[in-house]
């Protein structure tokens, strides 16, 4: 199959998984083309098999803000005719979702008829797509896709019940290539300090605040924090290390030495306000972490409660606290969440979860 795949370019969890869907694709003998405004950090170009088509967005002094869903939707019908596509597959509704339905209604007139599975993240249904300015825009996008998938059921329902969708959403959860991590955890470098690493893109509903409260809380002489990514409350977060004179602390920035440090992480800790799915807790999981989270979205459905770490009502500091500390006090029950986490990640397992894609494909080109 000839595949083009439209993503954000970022760090986010959305971008790390099309890039990595697209890569295993190619591995299977499919033809992959991205469409972004720059190259996703973490794509791997393959000659003939794996390509990145850059969206320009020219400057145009009229407009306040550049209509990039216009050159999106231009470049996906431009890729579409010289490369004989057989489907668009889309990450995050706003503006891909909507974008794809225009390159499809444009390649119509050219008797093109590609179809667009279109993948739910997070965000952009939980928090852009409720605004009322985009609401009904991203209902259409929906609503107009042959396939869409979420990646996790509580997504599937906030989607259903928001919106009153009367589409099929199928549920696809992301994954992880458990090799790779495997190799890393069979060479890693062991700490005698408890060391608890996060990682995000340090935006609100991350609860930068919080965290930062509870590391500053966490006052023991054997404990190391890692803070993985970058972010609009990463110099936040910065100044209240300066302020409160937090000594045991890395910042790491976007870094592509991820699995090298969670391999050697104890407690990944993750108090977001809202997770859809949590992609950076399965890979913690998979580098044999235990987790201590919040309890909200699709982050249930992967960290099991007291089984491969906690689950912590959203803002609730003490109680994060409370479970950290009982982790560092009992060694034994520690070692085993870090490996009940190993074993659950391996449920995720991206040979496992790229092939229901593949088949999703397969059935509209039937």
């Amino acid at each position: 199959m000839n595949i083009i795949i439209v993503c954000y370019p970022t760090y986010g969890g959305s971008g790390v998984l099309a890039t990595e869907l697209g890569h295993k694709l190619a591995e299977f003998g499919h033809k992959i083309h991205f469409v972004a405004y720059k190259k996703p950090v973490r794509l791997k170009l393959i000659d003939n098999k794996v390509l990145f088509h850059k969206v320009n967005v020219p400057f145009y002094p009229l407009f306040n803000f550049q209509p990039y869903e216009l050159a999106l939707s231009s470049k996906i019908v431009e890729i579409s005719e010289n490369n004989k596509i057989d489907l668009i597959h889309v990450h995050y509704a706003i503006p891909h979702a909507y974008a794809a339905y225009m390159a499809k209604e444009m390649l119509k007139t050219k008797n093109i008829d590609l179809p667009i599975v279109t993948t739910l993240h997070g965000t952009d249904i939980t928090l852009v797509g409720k605004h009322p300015f985009y609401r009904r825009a991203v209902k259409f996008s929906i609503q107009n896709s042959d396939v869409v998938t979420s990646v996790s059921e509580n997504l599937k329902k906030d989607t259903m019940d928001f919106f009153n969708i009367d589409k099929e959403i199928k549920v696809i959860p992301n994954f992880i290539d458990i090799d790779r991590f495997k190799q890393k955890n069979e060479n890693c470098n062991q700490d005698d300090k408890i060391i608890i690493s996060h990682v995000s893109n340090f935006r609100p509903v991350k609860n930068i605040r919080i965290l930062m409260s509870i590391i500053a809380k966490l006052k023991r002489k054997n404990l190391f924090f890692n803070l993985i990514g970058e972010g609009p409350e990463l110099d936040l977060a910065k100044s209240f290390v300066e302020k409160n004179k937090i000594n045991n602390i890395k910042f790491h920035g976007n870094t592509d030495k991820i699995e090298e440090i969670l391999c050697s992480t104890d407690i990944f800790l993750l108090p977001s306000k809202k997770e859809s799915f949590g992609l950076a807790a399965l890979e913690a999981m998979a580098s044999k972490c235990a987790l201590v989270t919040s309890n909200c979205g699709g982050l249930p459905e992967l960290n099991i409660d007291n089984q491969t770490g906690y689950l912590v009502g959203v803002n609730n500091e003490n109680k994060y606290i409370e479970k950290i500390t009982d982790l560092i006090s009992d060694k034994s029950k520690l070692e085993k969440f870090k490996i009940s986490s190993f074993k659950r990640a391996k449920l995720f397992d991206i040979d496992t979860v790229v092939p229901i894609y593949e088949n999703i494909y397969r059935g509209l080109l039937k």
